[in-house]
């Protein structure tokens, strides 16, 4: 049993009771709250953000559900379109929900031409902020809308080695990083987290990334291990907790 707590920045459920959608002939299997709540009973998880996928499209029905059942110490990354209404977007922040998500890098998300538009948009609403799953390889093209952001998150260390040069100035910015997904990384993920928190000790969030979608290799208990025996207690306690409840904002702590 891990001793630290953990809020789960980021893990999918995948409920085939609600719409799937292929993406690049993809199907997942199901994951359910049970499922996960069985692979996670070791790591002592307080708490976490329920992405939704590429395959989840604008589907808000599973997301609500999963909310409902993991109770109010855990919040929703949403995908919405640009034709939401504020009437619906305050609806799903009542419910749980805290980010509004662009799959650059698979799609099945908003396209990426409404970034600025709706992320402000729910910022100034409900206070949501934006996060990306983008290779950072690609984020110069992407740069000047993201300094007009109020809040960004580039998921999964932002893939590739090519890239660390655009991601890091970005956090000295403000922008904040999710540890997750280790095995999708062309890097060596432990040398990049640590120059990430000698940047700023807030920026980094640990998450599963659980049922880990096509990785490579699915999230291992090793590699929550890696950070809590690789970093000081306080670091350690900031990464797998303490930044993603002052992002998230969960309705209970």
């Amino acid at each position: 049993m891990f001793e630290q707590p953990v809020f789960d920045a980021h893990l999918h459920i995948i409920d085939h009771r609600y719409p799937l959608q292929p993406n690049q002939g993809y199907l997942p299997q199901p994951f359910s709250v049970s499922d996960y709540c069985q692979q996670t009973a070791s790591l002592n998880i307080t708490g976490g953000a329920i992405v939704s996928g590429s395959f989840q499209g604008f589907d808000q029905q599973y997301l609500l559900a999963a909310l409902k059942e993991l109770g109010p110490r855990y919040v929703g990354v949403t995908q919405i379109p640009a034709t939401a209404t504020d009437e619906e977007i305050i609806a799903l922040h009542a419910a749980g929900v805290r980010a509004v998500r662009f799959n650059v890098q698979r799609g099945g998300s908003e396209s990426i031409q409404y970034l600025e538009q709706l992320s402000l948009r729910v910022y100034e609403l409900v206070k949501w902020h934006v996060e990306l799953y983008v290779d950072s390889r690609q984020l110069p093209g992407l740069s000047t809308t993201l300094h007009k952001l109020p809040k960004v998150v580039i998921d999964h260390l932002g893939l590739s080695k090519a890239g660390l040069k655009y991601l890091l100035p970005l956090i000295e910015k403000g922008v904040k990083v999710k540890a997750t997904g280790f095995s999708r990384c062309d890097f060596d993920v432990l040398t990049t987290m640590r120059q990430i928190t000698a940047i700023n000790p807030a920026a980094l969030l640990f998450g599963t990334d659980l049922p880990s979608t096509r990785a490579p290799r699915p999230f291992e208990p090793k590699d929550l291990l890696l950070i809590q025996q690789s970093f000081p207690a306080a670091i350690a306690a900031k990464i797998c907790r303490e930044n993603a409840l002052e992002l998230y904002r969960p309705a209970v702590v």
